[in-house]
């Protein structure tokens, strides 16, 4: 018991005597200038410390500090970077006899950071990382009460600091509050770990994100590591898909501060069901900052990220001709230098399933190029090729698209609802134009190309049986009816179109089928999406077949065929009237040749 009371008299007599030497014979006020050159030496910037240095003995030795503020570069405003109300630097015991201060912990509270981006491109950032001009020839001298030998760095911790964002160009002010950062004990050359966590209200939505990792900075401090990052963020507003995203990024990256570059390799990065990984490289030295990115992608589902409407669509209808449409501001584009390459294991969007896409975009200047863009597209190949000029207020682009092998029928009926075609369709198209509202790039759209459907059928008409049910009214039986499959089938369906002013015409259509062939002509309003075509069916030998022992009565004679309505609701129509004056002049044909053969013959046996 007495060895118990010894021992703590003996400590508290020793804690007071460090605290009177400390206070005494050590005063930290010394290593001010020292602290404050040291500064300047490495980032050319001013630190001032407007308050005195003191001692805190409770509950660890530490010194306080106060008015602490790191300035921005000259002609910056704000011209303070940094503001600290209150600092707390925890020392170790030992080497202060030595005279050599040891951070052991290192506490910031109520901070204040001003990141300032000029419109010259330059930032607060500046500097930071280079070595300033060298300091005057007679650099001071250290106190004679203290020389400082040594600081190390046991950790940080800051809580409850303002981040303000500030970009003169486009004159906006985002503000973060980091409610807290974490470093571990930290040397250069070494990793330490870290952790934070950050909150900011933007107008339009709010963040939240937490994150820990390890980070590493070089002697020369010229690069800096950062390794098993692992990121948490959440979004909420009403811009958002469903009003709430969460994200997840693991990764690790590195940033040459002296070259200002910056390499990510993110092996995790997941976001409302969608799963990727890739790798990010930014230039940020210049005043367009060169960035590439190569990432892959699994499923991605974008109708179910699309919010659900309540509306009917004559509502929805309604409510968009009522708003008048601008054109899309693309003006960001001319403040990007951007190389992107995605591979996509498979898209869903407007219910069409596509898989295994593969992207090769190109951004700079304002002028987007879409050097290759393809997916397979419903047991076929999509291949689409486009460039983008939006240095214009009104956007222009032009584009070649290339379809080969797509069944034609289920691509319809997922995009458009629509079963009126079957078959192999192989399809090209080429074509400019100016804007990006969607009707009024149906309407500056100028296009050409081409179309091959094969092994096909026309759903919604039996033209065979349109002509035997118009063969047989002709014969008087006015009982003929259509109860047969509303389907013609066809062995190939060809033709060549071009577009302008929202109407594709189609001069040259031509199906092959073994039972008729039809050729025509027509076109689409993509506008009112209404049909116009006019066309002329014959017959081979029979109705029957190409294999049919009876020549049809109708075989060789041309039946007109019109096709009208929507693309919604197709209307296949014979032109009975001249159907019948068709038939009437082949038989009469048929009448003045017999009787030519006649006379001919009367006229051989004089």
């Amino acid at each position: 018991m007495k060895f118990i009371k010894w021992f703590l008299a003996i400590l508290a007599t020793f804690i007071v005597a460090v605290a009177l030497y400390l206070t005494v014979f050590f005063d930290p006020n010394d290593f001010k200038p020292e602290i404050v050159n040291a500064v300047k030496k490495q980032t050319g910037r001013e630190l001032v410390i407007t308050d005195d240095l003191s001692w805190t003995f409770f509950p660890t030795i530490g010194i306080n500090l106060g008015g602490v503020s790191l300035s921005n570069p000259e002609g910056f405003t704000p011209k303070s970077m940094l503001e600290v109300n209150k600092a707390v630097a925890e020392v170790e015991l030992i080497p202060l006899f030595s005279k050599q201060i040891e951070i052991a912990q290192l506490t910031l509270d109520g901070a204040k950071i001003n990141l300032v981006t000029r419109k010259n491109g330059s930032s607060s950032l500046d500097g930071l990382t280079g070595k300033s001009t060298e300091l005057s020839a007679t650099p001071s001298e250290p106190s004679a009460k203290a020389q400082l030998a040594s600081i190390d760095v046991g950790g940080i911790s800051i809580t409850n600091t303002q981040i303000n964002l500030i970009d003169e160009a486009k004159g906006q002010t985002q503000t973060l509050t980091l409610k807290q950062f974490t470093l571990g004990a930290f040397s250069l050359d070494k990793f330490a770990p870290m952790a934070y966590e950050f909150a900011a209200t933007l107008p339009d939505m709010t963040v939240s994100s937490k994150g820990e990792g390890q980070i590493k900075l070089s002697h020369d401090f010229n690069q800096l590591v950062i390794e098993k990052l692992d990121i948490e963020t959440q979004v909420e507003g009403e811009g958002i898909p469903n009003k709430k995203l969460t994200a997840e990024v693991s990764l690790n990256s590195q940033i040459a501060l002296d070259k200002k570059q910056l390499s990510a390799d993110i092996s995790k990065l997941t976001a409302m069901d969608i799963n990727a990984a890739g790798k990010l490289t930014v230039s940020y030295g210049s005043k367009v900052p060169k960035i590439s990115a190569d990432f892959q992608f699994g499923d991605i589902d974008l109708d179910a990220l699309l919010p659900k409407s309540d509306t009917s669509e004559e509502q929805t209808a309604a409510a968009s001709s009522q708003t008048q449409a601008v054109e899309p501001d693309l003006t960001a584009l001319n403040g990007l230098d951007a190389k992107l390459i995605l591979a996509v294991k498979s898209i869903k969007v407007a219910n069409l399933s596509t898989q295994n896409w593969l992207m090769d975009l190109g951004i700079k200047n304002g002028e987007v190029d879409l050097k290759q863009l393809s997916a397979d597209l419903y047991q076929g190949k999509l291949m689409l090729n486009a460039q983008v000029d939006a240095r214009s207020k009104v956007a222009s682009y032009q584009f070649d698209k290339q379809i080969s092998g797509v069944q034609i029928q289920p691509l319809l009926k997922d995009a458009a609802k629509l079963d009126i075609l079957a078959g192999t369709a192989n399809f090209s198209v080429k074509g400019k134009g100016k804007s990006l509202i969607p009707e009024q790039l149906k309407k500056n759209l100028l296009a050409n190309g081409r179309f091959d459907i094969t092994d096909g059928a026309l759903y919604g008409v039996n033209i065979p049986q349109m002509i035997r049910s118009a063969q047989a009214k002709l014969k008087g039986d006015l009982s003929a009816d259509t109860k047969e499959e509303r389907k013609t089938d066809f062995s190939s369906l060809t033709g060549n179109f071009s577009l302008e002013h929202g109407v594709a015409t189609n001069p040259d259509l031509a199906m092959s089928s073994p039972l008729l062939r039809l050729a025509g002509k027509g076109s689409a309003d993509l506008l009112t999406q209404t049909l116009d075509y006019r066309l002329t069916t014959s017959l081979v030998n029979s109705l029957k077949g190409q294999g049919g022992s009876e020549k049809d009565a109708l075989a060789g004679i041309d039946i007109p065929l019109a096709i009208t309505g929507t693309f919604q609701k197709p209307e296949y129509a014979l032109d009975t009237q001249a159907l019948l004056n068709n038939q009437l002049k082949e038989e009469t044909d048929k009448a003045k040749e017999k009787l030519k053969d006649s006379l001919l013959k009367k006229l051989g046996g004089l």
